[in-house]
């Protein structure tokens, strides 16, 4: 789908601006822009489409089936739909406000907004493809349960007053949504609202991502295999911490995973370093910043780092 624009990019970065294939300042900037490129397209097209089919159903209805649930039941429900929309991070913050504003509970949206970008379907075959049956389940049971986790513990924190950059008390409702609406309005709805969303977050999305391609270009791929081995106690959290700032999607890590792997890392180790690449990125943080307030976000990435770390140990004893 976006080979078109990894032509443009080694064009643009090795052919026009003439930097060296191979050099460590080529493969860091020809990351900054394919990604740059690669991200405003998935948030301007996903954003949009969206808000489009978000007027066919207005969102309050489905506030009305997840609050329908019990407690425990919304949160398996919103982390069923984060696996079933196999969004990047950057492309799942939209819906997890969307759903803020509809009135579902802080924790509930959580839920979704960490199984989104961990698990999809695209992961799952790959693991299978390049591990196996066992760990491919394994790895989408660990991701849910956090998930669901993460949500329940944030939930049970009453942390709604930390969201910040919109106005709560303005619910989305039904008056001007709904299957009466004309696709004129149902586009320049869609329009005015990708607009908005991608005007207020561009400058924090390629800080992270420029960040990102400090680390993807100027970092050894073999660092974590020196410094995060089997014998290592601190390897899960290490793998976890240089995870963080990297960006990706699962699809885009997973051939790193094995590579790691077969360099002698505890497979528990680089699946934390995995989750930690998919559902704790550096842009996602940069994003959320926008709408939450810093001691918000640390607790999220506390409470969703702890259960990568704890998920890694857990790998490195089963597949001992």
């Amino acid at each position: 789908m976006f080979r078109p624009v990894q032509i443009f990019t080694d064009w643009l970065v090795y052919g026009l601006a003439g930097l060296g294939r191979h050099t460590l300042a080529g493969s860091a900037v020809d990351f900054f822009v394919f990604e740059s490129i690669k991200i405003f397209i998935l948030l301007a097209v996903i954003i949009y489409s969206v808000s489009v089919l978000r007027t066919f159903l207005p969102p309050s209805k489905v506030r009305d089936i997840i609050l329908k649930k019990s407690r425990f039941s919304a949160h398996l429900w919103a982390a069923g739909l984060g696996i079933l929309t196999p969004f990047c991070t950057c492309s799942a913050i939209p819906l997890f406000l969307g759903f803020v504003q509809t009135g579902i509970p802080l924790g509930v949206t959580f839920s979704f907004l960490v199984a989104s970008p961990m698990i999809n379907e695209v992961a799952l075959v790959m693991l299978l493809g390049m591990f196996s049956f066992k760990i491919a389940l394994i790895y989408a049971a660990s991701g849910f349960t956090i998930a669901v986790i993460s949500g329940l513990v944030i939930g049970r924190l009453n942390l709604e007053h930390l969201l910040e950059g919109f106005d709560q008390s303005k619910r989305i409702t039904n008056a001007v949504l709904g299957a009466d609406m004309p696709w004129a309005e149902r586009r320049a709805y869609a329009r005015e609202y990708t607009l908005d969303i991608v005007g207020k977050i561009w400058p924090y999305v390629l800080i992270g991502i420029g960040a990102g391609a400090g680390i993807h270009g100027y970092v050894p791929q073999d660092l974590l295999a020196r410094w995060a081995g089997p014998d290592k106690w601190y390897a899960v959290p290490v793998a976890a911490a240089v995870g963080i700032p990297l960006y990706s999607n699962a699809a885009g890590v997973i051939p790193l995973v094995s590579a790691l792997t077969e360099k002698g890392v505890a497979l528990g180790t680089t699946l934390a370093f995995m989750m930690a690449v998919t559902g704790l990125s550096f842009p996602e943080f940069m994003i959320l910043r926008r709408v939450m307030k810093l001691r918000l976000l640390l607790i999220f990435f506390g409470v969703v780092g702890a259960g990568i770390v704890f998920t890694g140990f857990l790998f490195n004893f089963i597949m001992r």
